[in-house]
């Protein structure tokens, strides 16, 4: 049997992941084109490949338990790939254990030649031995066990518990939003030009609306790149948790004026695409801020339909001084650990550490300090991170009360009459933290200020 077409492609993919830092939605669909697959065939390959992506610190687990705790690390990364691929393969696709050892074995020889093939060999053959529910029973018994099986880093995991308990929740759950986290995502759409009921009934994919967004609709098969009013911009790729902050920080009641909005760091335009659509709505003026010129090339595409909103390139940290008092409406969409998105990007996890935090955190202070100077008095300020952990969230909120003297207002009562229905949020809490397991979205985090 020689080496299928997709398994090539999946482990073409998980090397350019693990040697060179690629990120899988964006190789996979280059690897893909040049392989020209049937679509079953990538649909398989585009299973492996997130599927395994998701799902390596369990197999890894078991591995270091198949070789008495030899380290993935001391092997070839074409055999770390090909032993990963095929334990999903195995365990979570079902595939029969002599046609999933019979690939991988082909895989170990023409990747690496006939030298590797006897290990990857006995190492899959023993772990076709055993049902699934019996690797968990050992990996769990380990110690970080749950972080090894639900396949997220200890440290993480750790974080994620604190962050459950600090925002109301029971970290109990913390299992549920492990698994939530593993889940492949639907696909959400923002309606930013046009009438959601009315599109819903004429577009060529099947469609629902989502449970809180009033401009979103949801997915559950079929590719978004049929519908033209997302060729053309009318409608947008965007996850529901990520529509809601947008329609947090646009439809806050506001003293005063509400001419003059500012999106500090807009790339790459998702919500900027929001608020560019309530703003023309509204009458006012959006400023759409990034640091980074190659996103805000994005964002220029995003905002290709709203021909009015000014884009430019600049460090946020500096427009608090250069324009004090300026704006009426700011969302802060704060760079941060994206550990909220893990659905999407699930290789995103290993790349992460607890050195990150400290400087993502300064970076978040300073952007907070010039977006409260930027502000106007009684204007509106919106905080949101992709992040649900303390560090990046509550403690920034206190830091904002406190060293920079603004008020914090009741986001999960200005969210509920943002999007016109209810939402389970804990009672008593003063900002909005989203979770995969509890709503749906990405583990979003909102907090509205005024000054």
């Amino acid at each position: 049997m020689n080496l299928t077409d997709s398994r090539r492609v999946a482990i073409d993919t998980l090397l350019a992941i693990d040697l060179d830092g690629a990120y899988a939605n964006l190789k996979l669909p280059e690897i893909l084109r040049e392989a020209r697959l049937s679509p079953r065939d990538a649909a398989f390959a585009t299973e492996l490949v997130y599927g395994t992506s998701r799902l390596t610190g369990r197999y890894d687990a078991i591995f270091r338990m198949i070789t008495n705790s030899r380290s993935m690390g001391d092997l070839d990364a074409p055999i770390r790939a090909i032993l990963r691929m095929a334990a999903h393969d195995m365990l979570a696709l079902k595939t029969s254990p002599h046609a999933a050892v019979s690939q991988a074995v082909d895989a170990a020889r023409e990747y690496c030649g006939p030298k590797p093939t006897g290990f990857v060999n006995g190492v899959l053959r023993t772990l076709s031995r055993r049902e699934l529910s019996e690797w968990k029973t050992d990996v769990l018994a380990e110690r970080d066990g749950l972080a090894h099986w639900y396949s997220h880093p200890a440290w993480l995991v750790r974080e994620l518990s604190a962050a459950l308990a600090a925002h109301g929740e029971d970290p109990g759950e913390i299992a549920r939003l492990l698994v939530a986290n593993n889940n492949p995502p639907q696909v959400d759409l923002a309606v930013k030009i046009g009438d959601r009921d009315a599109l819903i009934h004429h577009l060529p994919v099947p469609l629902e609306k989502t449970p809180y967004s009033p401009i979103g609709l949801r997915m559950e098969r079929g590719n978004p790149g049929r519908i033209r009013e997302v060729r053309a911009g009318k409608i947008a790729v965007q996850d529901e948790g990520s529509q809601l902050m947008a329609l947090l920080a646009a439809r806050t009641p506001i003293d005063g004026p509400d001419e003059k909005w500012l999106d500090m760091c807009a790339g790459p335009g998702g919500k900027a695409g929001v608020l560019a659509a309530e703003a023309a709505h509204r009458g006012a003026d959006l400023v759409a801020n990034e640091v980074s010129p190659h996103r805000t090339e994005l964002v220029r595409g995003a905002l290709a339909p709203f021909p009015d909103v000014t884009i430019r390139t600049g460090d946020g940290r500096e427009i608090g001084a250069a324009e004090p008092e300026s704006y009426d409406r700011i969302l802060l969409d704060a760079p941060c650990t994206g550990v909220g998105s893990l659905r999407r990007r699930p290789e995103a996890r290993w790349r992460k550490r607890p050195s990150d935090v400290p400087d993502l955190t300064a970076l978040q202070r300073d952007l907070l300090a010039s977006a409260a100077a930027a502000l106007r008095p009684g204007g509106i300020l919106t905080y949101v991170t992709c992040s649900p952990l303390v560090a990046e969230t509550l403690t920034q909120v206190r830091h904002a009360t406190k060293a920079l003297g603004l008020k914090q207002l009741s986001a999960p009562d200005l969210l509920r009459e943002a999007i016109g229905t209810d939402i389970d949020l804990p009672e008593g809490a003063q900002s909005v933290q989203l979770w995969p397991h509890r709503h749906g979205v990405d583990a979003m985090f909102g907090a509205v200020f005024t000054k």
